[in-house]
């Protein structure tokens, strides 16, 4: 078991090692935007008004009267914590070039988000906690999502192969997650932009690297 360890160990940093910057950026680009649609479809289509929040008799009712759907939310999310483990991975190699420590950061807090948010779902599930502890759970989720945007946009702006607007654009993305922590009572026009700039800064960058990928500076392992 020991050898079998080490032997992974070494195979997945022999993986890294080969893993080109214009290939890494090209996995985040396409994963970054599949990410994105899985997201919305399971938060927003899926899981939209499935359960009536403190209320446990209806979640159970509701669970066990859609099942299949809810099923289909899981399996939503662990594809999506697949893609953020591939994105985290990709992204250190894309990152790494300007600073190591910020490309593991950034690749830590995805992945913190991703675990955080598939845990609350699976104990939904399960009822193991309701509906306000579901909330509560992704919005923990949220808050690594958001450090993991903020310190993307610095490394991006730090980093002087990628332009430095991308980077400023997802800071300012980063902050527009506050609106998941505090209820502004927001008019929905203005919810409607502030969604769309998290999707702008995201998009913008996935479709950079995809579009740019050739041009970026190989990593030294």
């Amino acid at each position: 078991m020991i050898i079998s360890n080490k032997q992974k160990e070494i195979d997945m940093k022999n993986f890294i090692a080969n893993l080109s910057t214009s290939k890494a950026a090209m996995t985040v680009g396409i994963a970054f935007i599949t990410s994105i649609l899985f997201v919305t479809l399971v938060d927003d289509f899926i899981l939209a008004n499935f359960v009536v929040p403190g209320d446990t008799a209806a979640l159970s009712k509701d669970i066990e009267a859609n099942g299949r759907i809810l099923g289909f939310a899981i399996v939503g999310y662990l594809i999506v914590l697949v893609l953020d483990s591939i994105i985290g991975l990709a992204l250190y190699v894309v990152l790494k070039p300007a600073n190591k420590n910020l490309a593991l950061t950034t690749s830590a807090l995805r992945l913190l988000y991703a675990f955080t948010v598939i845990i609350g779902l699976f104990a939904l599930a399960f009822q193991i906690i309701d509906v306000y502890g579901y909330a509560s759970l992704k919005l923990v989720g949220y808050i690594f999502f958001a450090l993991h945007i903020l310190i993307l946009g610095y490394s991006v702006f730090k980093s002087g192969y990628i332009p430095k607007s991308l980077g400023i654009l997802l800071i300012l993305a980063s902050f527009t997650y506050i609106v998941f922590f505090v209820d502004f009572h927001l008019p929905e026009t203005l919810k409607l932009i502030i969604m769309l700039t998290m999707l702008i800064a995201e998009l913008s960058l996935s479709i950079w690297l995809i579009v740019k990928r050739e041009r970026l500076p190989e990593n030294q392992f």
